[in-house]
C-alpha cells in the first residue's frame, strides 16, 4: 500500500461520484483503466513509477466499477445484444456510450482543480483517452494509448477464443469469480514476461476489494459497442501522442493500435516485444519512460 503521501478522495459532479488516488509532484498524468476493473488494477509499481520521472499521477475508478457510482438504474443489457447489432453494421443499444466516459475525465479534472492533463488509457481506458482527446481537445496536454484500438470493427477484435474468455459470465461466489479472473488474465497476458501468479491473484484480490460489478462491466462492453469507430475523428487530434502495443496481445491485435497511430497525426507506434494484454513488469521502465518523454516534449521540458 501506498505512504502517507498517497492522496486519496472523491470528486463529484455531473450526477457522479469518482474515486481516485493521487502520488507524486509536477505535471499531472491521468491513468484510465480498461474494461470492468477498478483503478488497482494499474500496477502499484508502475503507479509509482511513473510519479518518479516527476509527475503528480491520479488513477480513478471509471463509473460502474469500484468506488466511482454504479449505474444500475440504467439497467443491464445482455452481452449479445449489443454485440450482434455492432457487428452487423447497426447502432447498438447502451445506457451510455464512450462519450460519456470521457465526459467523467472532465469532472475528475474539475474536481481535482487541473486545466489540463496529460492522458493515458490502457485497453478500453484508451478508447476513453481517444474519446477524451476528440472531445476535450482543450484539456489535454498529451495522449497515451495503450493496447487499444481505434474502435474499427476491421482492426478491434482479436482471438475468439480469447474474447470467449473475456465474455463469461462470472461465478456467482466471490473465490470461484477470483479464480476465472486469474485464469483471464493468464490467458490474454504475456507468454514470454508472465506475472507471477501470487503477484496477479493479489491483485485481482485487491481488484475485487475495490469492487467489481458485473452490470458495470457489461455496460462497459455495451459503451464500446456503441461507440462505434473513431478512426476518422482521430485525425483531428494535434496532441503529442504515443501509441503503445505489445506484439502477443491476442486481445486487442497490434494491427488495433497500428490502425491508431495511423489516424493521429504525427503519432509515434511503439511495440513491445514479448508484451501480451497487459503490463509486465519487466517492461514498466520502457513503458513509463516513453510517457514521460512525450509528456515533457510535450510540456517544452
Amino acid at each position: 500500500m501506498w505512504d502517507d503521501a498517497a492522496m486519496l478522495g472523491t470528486v463529484r459532479g455531473d450526477g457522479i461520484d469518482l474515486a481516485h488516488e493521487t502520488i507524486g509532484e509536477g505535471p499531472p498524468v491521468v491513468l484510465i483503466m480498461g474494461i470492468g476493473a477498478p483503478m488497482v488494477q494499474w500496477p502499484d509499481g508502475f503507479f509509482r513509477m511513473l510519479a518518479e520521472h516527476g509527475f503528480e499521477v491520479t488513477r480513478f475508478d471509471n463509473r460502474d466499477v469500484g468506488r466511482s457510482t454504479w449505474f444500475d438504474h440504467l439497467g443491464t443489457p445482455t452481452l449479445t445484444r449489443p454485440t450482434l447489432q455492432r457487428f452487423t453494421g447497426r447502432t447498438a443499444d447502451a445506457p451510455y456510450a464512450l462519450d460519456a466516459m470521457a465526459d467523467d475525465v472532465v469532472v475528475l479534472l474539475d474536481g481535482l482543480g487541473l486545466d489540463r492533463a496529460h492522458v493515458v488509457g490502457t485497453s478500453m481506458g484508451g478508447m476513453i483517452a481517444q474519446t477524451f482527446a476528440i472531445r476535450h481537445p482543450d484539456r489535454l496536454r498529451s495522449l497515451t494509448s495503450i493496447m487499444s484500438t481505434t474502435g474499427s470493427r476491421r482492426h478491434s477484435l482479436g482471438s475468439p477464443a480469447t474474447l470467449r474468455k473475456l465474455l463469461q459470465p462470472f461465478p456467482d461466489d466471490r473465490e470461484g469469480a477470483i479464480d476465472q479472473t486469474v485464469r483471464l488474465l493468464h490467458a490474454i497476458g504475456s507468454r514470454t514476461r508472465p506475472t507471477p501468479e501470487d503477484e496477479l491473484r493479489e491483485r485481482v484480490i485487491r481488484c475485487f476489494d475495490q469492487g467489481i460489478h458485473s452490470p458495470g462491466f457489461v455496460r462497459h462492453w455495451a459503451a464500446i459497442m456503441a461507440s462505434g469507430s473513431r478512426s476518422e475523428a482521430l485525425g483531428s487530434i494535434t496532441a503529442p501522442t504515443l501509441v503503445v502495443h505489445g506484439d502477443e496481445d491476442t486481445l486487442v491485435p497490434q494491427r488495433g493500435g497500428r490502425a491508431t497511430a495511423r489516424a493521429i497525426p504525427g503519432a509515434r507506434f511503439m511495440l513491445l516485444h514479448g508484451m501480451g494484454h497487459d503490463l509486465p513488469r519487466p517492461l514498466w521502465p520502457h513503458i513509463t519512460g516513453a510517457i514521460a518523454d512525450l509528456a515533457r516534449g510535450a510540456d517544452g521540458r
